[in-house]
């Protein structure tokens, strides 16, 4: 993980510090929202933690609804900040929710088509489970960002649970398997939601997005 300036830090917790509120959750490409200046969209199996990172990242307990049943999220459920110049996309979870074939079908069209159809969608973070490393379910994934040509980083997550020696093997091995991947950001942010790991840089790499 790159070594970041005090200035974007700072830019980063001031674009955090004001009301996160919930905006919509849309379950059809026809329900989505106008386009925000930027749209920011986090992706992830259905146990990576990613409603707890929400939750984390933005300073609140009850923003994004954390479950012990995975593959709660049915839509594309949007947050907004800085009195909407800003939009977190909590994307539906991969891997575990109980469902049919065809409406996993249909989830994964809806999603194709929001990847390709908003410009001002800035980049998709991928939350990885540091204790697994990425999946072949994860791959997928990161096979149809590669497609759609939308910029994504992985977000490793749950560091806390493991040792230092197992967060630097779990880097070297993701940076070794996205080195070639078209769309993929070259660095990876390691991340605890229980310890507030990795929460002010997530933070900076968003509002460097601002311009």
């Amino acid at each position: 993980m790159r070594e970041y300036e005090p200035e974007e830090l700072e830019r980063g917790r001031l674009l955090f510090a004001g009301q996160t509120e919930f905006r919509m959750g849309a379950a059809r490409l026809s329900q989505l929202p106008p386009e925000y200046p930027v749209e920011v969209a986090f992706a992830g199996r259905s146990n990576v933690g990613k409603s707890s990172l929400l939750n984390a990242l933005t300073g609140r307990k009850d923003i994004a609804r954390t479950s012990n049943t995975p593959g709660r999220t049915r839509e594309l459920n949007y947050f907004e900040l800085a009195d909407g110049a800003v939009a977190l996309v909590d994307m539906p979870g991969y891997g575990y929710a109980r469902a049919t074939k065809t409406l996993v079908k249909a989830w994964q069209s809806i999603i194709m088509g929001y990847l390709q159809g908003r410009p001002n969608l800035r980049r998709v973070f991928v939350l990885i489970d540091s204790r697994h490393g990425i999946k072949p379910i994860d791959l997928e994934t990161l096979d149809q960002l590669d497609e759609a040509a939308v910029s994504y980083q992985i977000v490793l997550t749950k560091a806390d649970k493991i040792k230092q020696a197992e967060r630097d093997a779990v880097l070297a091995a993701t940076a070794r398997a996205i080195a070639k991947r078209p769309a993929a950001f070259p660095d990876t942010i390691i991340t605890s939601s229980a310890k507030g790991w990795g929460m002010p840089e997530l933070r900076a790499e968003i509002a460097g997005m601002q311009g």
